[in-house]
């Protein structure tokens, strides 16, 4: 496969404001002066970490993911984000994968935050998602996710792995930065696979701060790329899929994974 362009964009969000993010997310992507395959942008970029669905809420053919289908389309890359989503049965916060073509996969978050009304209020998701992007596959997660190892595992099946890059968009607060570059670093060393994480900065609608610290990381658990913390940053980076072809080939370390199953 060949090697894969990726863009970081670490940004404050306008607390509970779907058109002011959009104008402002608009002027961010038009930074973006360099090919690149996917971009990243934090979790509900559209609204900030709100539990209030009455007023965020929107449908699938709402404002924020026709935005990305425009969005993907004029920069001709993938560009995954997340929203709180209406259907019938519930609200999701979901990542909408939106390719260039118009076409799109979501993921509905799975852990939902406990030490807020997420869980109370929202849906959670069931089902894990993998995405081909130019030969590599993606794994998606939400945020509060990250915390969950098994949920993220990687498997190994007669010499091909699952996925070769997660990407992890939140809101997680500065208070518990710590764990966010350590579980960061965690979940790439333990899967042999490209970890990046895209957090937002700046202070939200609860009083909750966050410093970004938006890493991308190999499997070898170096970092790449450190956002600086607490300032906004657009930033593309090549992986190269050469060093994690010869990183899984000489250290093999997945051909003794433990076999499971994740019961819903």
């Amino acid at each position: 496969m060949p090697d894969l362009s990726i863009t970081t964009i670490q940004s404050d969000i306008f607390w509970e404001d779907t058109p002011r993010n959009l104008d402002h997310f608009d002027g961010l992507l038009g930074t973006i002066s360099e090919p690149t395959d996917l971009i990243l942008l934090p979790e509900v970029f559209n609204t900030g970490f709100s539990i209030n669905p009455e007023k965020c809420a929107e449908t699938m053919d709402g404002p924020s993911v026709r935005f990305l289908r425009a969005k993907a389309q004029e920069k001709n890359a993938v560009i995954m984000g997340t929203l709180l989503v209406r259907e019938d049965d519930g609200c999701y916060n979901r990542l909408v994968c939106m390719h260039p073509d118009g076409e799109f996969e979501t993921y509905d978050k799975r852990h939902l935050f406990r030490l807020s009304e997420e869980y109370r209020i929202f849906r959670s998701g069931r089902q894990k998602l993998i995405i081909g992007i130019r030969g590599w596959n993606i794994l998606p997660v939400t945020c509060y996710d990250l915390r969950f190892p098994v949920w993220c595992k990687n498997t190994w099946t007669e010499g091909v792995y699952a996925y070769d890059l997660m990407v992890c968009l939140a809101n997680w607060p500065s208070v518990r930065a710590h764990a966010w570059k350590s579980l960061l670093m965690a979940r790439a060393v333990e899967n042999q696979a490209y970890v990046a994480g895209v957090n937002r900065i700046g202070t939200d609608g609860n009083g909750t701060g966050h410093s970004g610290d938006t890493r991308v990381i190999d499997a070898k658990g170096r970092v790449l790329y450190a956002a600086a913390e607490g300032a906004g940053e657009v930033r593309t980076l090549r992986l190269s899929a050469d060093d994690l072809a010869l990183f899984r080939d000489s250290y093999t370390v997945g051909m003794d994974w433990d076999q499971f199953t994740i019961k819903l």
